[in-house]
């Protein structure tokens, strides 16, 4: 019944939601990115340096040779940019910064592919990647002129930490004959690390449709044309013949485009220091692989300075 001179237009029960609508929690673009990252760029780069090392152990082919036979897997996106009639070389005003994009990453991938020959593999992967993570915080510093969040202080004395704990005990604990060529081989990880966040910053500065493609296609080009010549000057090139050799170039060839396609995607949702970190997981299947594939020995010190990567 209704009270006289009171009107009540709240209903006694709330009309229930229509239907088929839920509450669903989405995930962030930045964490998308960051998945990405995680999942399909640390995880099956983490195979590249222990088959990089197979594959040198079971027939001395050299590391240009690898990127070289990598490198031409790339070409195969001309294919892709033909059909969707996009230039190949991107537009003109962008040309530019492709191929320095491009270049950086074909002395970065160098660099790496000689380190994982020369130093054990978990270790010049660990100083790869630790290297990236400080110079992308250092780049976010310089080019954005920000200030710097705890958790990337955080992470930049995690990772300093990390390859001053693995690295120092492992070159004072060289051979004498052998230390100039062991810390050769970690310059050149440390330096291919460095080209890797310098490269991705780069990615993430291009605007234009197609860039993965296009940056994955440029990268073949300018690949194949640095390798071809510099691998007879500056090493030997190697005709494999056992099954052993061409199962690990192609499996390098294969895991190395996925992971490079997707640390690429990664940096166009999330910031590159954030992405680095998270390609740590890298030196997590490197370490296993090291040590169940391999056989090489694990070091306390290599398992504490990874475990500072981690951390960060």
């Amino acid at each position: 019944t209704e009270t006289p001179g009171l009107t009540c237009n709240l209903p006694l029960f709330p009309p229930p939601s229509p239907a088929g609508t839920r509450c669903r929690y989405r995930l962030s673009e930045s964490m998308k990115g960051l998945l990405v990252a995680l999942l399909g760029g640390g995880v099956p780069a983490g195979f590249v340096a222990p088959f990089t090392r197979m594959a040198n152990e079971a027939s001395g082919i050299p590391s240009l040779e690898i990127l070289l036979f990598r490198c031409i897997l790339h070409l195969l996106f001309a294919c892709y940019l033909r059909c969707q009639k996009a230039p190949c070389f991107g537009p003109p005003e962008a040309r530019q910064r492709t191929v320095l994009h491009a270049s950086i990453n074909v002395i970065s991938i160098g660099c790496a592919y000689s380190s994982f020959m020369v130093v054990p593999s978990g270790n010049a992967a660990t100083v790869r990647k630790g290297s990236s993570t400080i110079c992308s915080v250092l780049l976010a510093l310089c080019i954005e002129n920000g200030s710097l969040t705890g958790y990337d202080w955080f992470g930049l004395v995690g990772s300093t930490l990390g390859l001053i704990i693995m690295v120092v005990p492992d070159l004072l604990d060289l051979d004498k004959s052998t230390q100039l060529y062991d810390t050769f081989g970690y310059a050149l990880a440390c330096l291919g690390g460095m080209a890797l966040a310098l490269g991705l910053v780069i990615f993430r500065a291009l605007d234009f449709p197609a860039k993965l493609v296009t940056v994955a296609f440029l990268f073949g080009v300018v690949g194949s044309l640095v390798c071809s010549p510099a691998m007879f000057l500056l090493q030997q090139p190697v005709m494999p013949l056992d099954p052993l050799t061409w199962t690990c170039v192609a499996a390098i060839s294969f895991l190395a485009l996925v992971s490079f396609l997707c640390a690429s995607y990664a940096v166009t949702k999330a910031h590159p220091a954030l992405v680095c970190a998270v390609l740590h997981s890298e030196v997590v299947v490197t370490l296993a692989v090291q040590y169940y594939v391999l056989r090489e020995a694990v070091t306390p010190f290599d398992i504490m300075g990874r475990g500072s990567f981690s951390e960060a």
